[in-house]
């Protein structure tokens, strides 16, 4: 242990800490924020951590304060520009009807009988740069609409719009979940976005099945006072065009190119690193395909396309909006990142790799294990996916496990079935008209459930191979 500290003690440290976290998270009235850097705190001077901090004989500076800062300033360094971008595109999203557009689109894309892939997918790529909640205020009006034009049930729209839009929302950058957790674990944006994409498909898949059977079970459609009303099933009628009403919104391509361009450019950086390509022409793509450059011009092209017909003052209200936001998100991620340095330079997360690996249990669950527990008690993903990512991350790294797996099974243990702690339980239930517990628990509860056990599927192969 780094500075003579000893191993027990610290792992009494940290688990007092994570009671004293979830104590103040729970039953007080501190922030989350606060409550990360008081839950280092007390890791810390429990642990027998110096109190001042002190030069060891290597140079390296040690005690609770440096870990604190160099931990927030560390993480949010890598993540910090992004989140701020990625949420002012989001809100520009919003603002100018980009994200329906998306949605007619697949719509059309997909044809009559296939309106759950229609949205699940809408829901997919509208998540990236859109939170969640707010993405499924903004689509639930195409799910009503298609509801009351073919008399399919609400509840399998919705559903399937819910899945897609919290799957990526808890899996791909920008998003600010996964993007902290990237920061905390030290890995490359880019290949994460694509692990990430390609562990959420299944998961979206399973949902959307499940979203059929649901929707036939609870059969409800909107009735003409801006209720809903629950009837016997009935098969759909496809004899109404239901894409009435959107024909002011921006083109599919203006829509789209925003969100697409940062993927392709952050995808093409990836492939040109790990393929070893570092000519001049690849140099310049290696830069514009970095996280920052790549989001910020997506944003500069959402402000110059979509932002057209606002007005300076428009959009820039709309910005600052995002940013009030974002100011949030950072803190808590970087109040994570504090957390994890302290466990980092304790040598606590050498130490219970060593124990974990002696007693052969898969290091690879704890980081799942301990989201999955933060989600069900706390009820943020965001949270969950940054409190785990912060406890396990040294541990991970230090038994040389794949930083990736460790950084996947963390946004995916906070999935785990989501209810009355949770925001978007309620933003789904409400908007879908859902007022009994047994259905609402039936209708997202179940819901973000198979999500996460599909995804903890998934990460357990991926550890075979990575």
């Amino acid at each position: 242990m780094v500075g003579g500290l000893s191993g027990e003690r610290m792992m009494i440290a940290l688990c007092i800490g994570i009671v004293i976290l979830i104590f103040l998270v729970l039953k007080t009235k501190i922030h989350a924020f606060l409550a990360l850097i008081m839950a280092a705190v007390m890791i810390g001077v429990i642990g027998g951590m110096p109190l001042v901090n002190t030069t060891l004989e290597n140079g390296k500076t040690f005690g609770i304060v440096n870990s604190i800062t160099t931990g927030f300033g560390g993480t949010l360094g890598n993540i910090g520009i992004i989140i701020g971008f990625g949420v002012m595109m989001g809100q520009i999203f919003e603002r100018t009807g980009a994200a329906r557009r998306m949605a007619q689109t697949f719509l059309k894309l997909f044809g009559k009988k296939r309106e759950e892939e229609a949205l699940a997918l809408t829901g997919f790529l509208v998540s990236i740069p859109i939170f969640c909640d707010s993405g499924f205020v903004i689509l639930a009006p195409i799910a009503k609409a298609i509801s009351k034009v073919t008399k399919k049930s609400v509840i399998s729209l919705g559903v399937a719009l819910a899945a897609g839009l919290v799957i990526t929302h808890t899996l791909v950058p920008p998003t600010p979940g996964p993007l902290g957790v990237c920061g905390i674990f030290g890995v490359d944006v880019g290949k994460f976005i694509l692990y990430g994409i390609v562990i959420a498909i299944p998961m979206a898949i399973a949902c959307t099945l499940y979203a059929r059977r649901i929707g036939r079970k609870i059969y409800q459609i909107p009735d003409d006072k801006e209720g809903f009303v629950r009837l016997p099933y009935q098969e759909p009628d496809y004899s109404q065009d239901f894409s009435v009403g959107l024909e002011n919104l921006p083109s599919a391509m203006e829509s789209f190119a925003p969100l697409f361009l940062p993927i392709i450019l952050i995808l093409i950086s990836t492939v040109s690193n790990a393929l070893g390509k570092t000519s001049g022409f690849m140099k310049v793509f290696q830069f514009l395909g970095s996280p920052i450059v790549a989001v910020g011009i997506g944003l500069v092209l959402a402000i110059f396309t979509l932002g057209r017909n606002l007005t300076r003052e428009e959009a820039i209200k709309e910005m600052e909006k995002g940013m009030a936001s974002a100011g949030i998100i950072m803190l808590v991620t970087g109040g994570g990142g504090a957390l994890g340095q302290i466990i980092k330079d304790s040598g606590l997360g050498t130490y219970m790799a060593e124990v974990l690996a002696g007693a052969s249990v898969p290091i690879i669950i704890l980081p799942f294990l301990i989201s999955t527990a933060m989600r069900f008690i706390q009820g943020s993903g965001t949270v969950a996916m940054t409190t785990a990512a912060s406890i396990s991350a040294p541990i991970i790294l230090a038994a040389g496990v794949n930083p990736i797996l460790g950084a996947l099974a963390c946004c995916v243990g906070s999935l785990f079935f989501s209810y009355f702690n949770d925001s978007y339980f309620w933003v789904v239930n409400r908007t879908l008209g859902v007022g009994e517990v047994k259905d609402q628990i039936a209708t997202y509860s179940i819901t973000s459930t198979i999500a996460w056990a599909v995804g903890f599927v998934e990460v357990l192969i991926l550890s075979i191979f990575l």
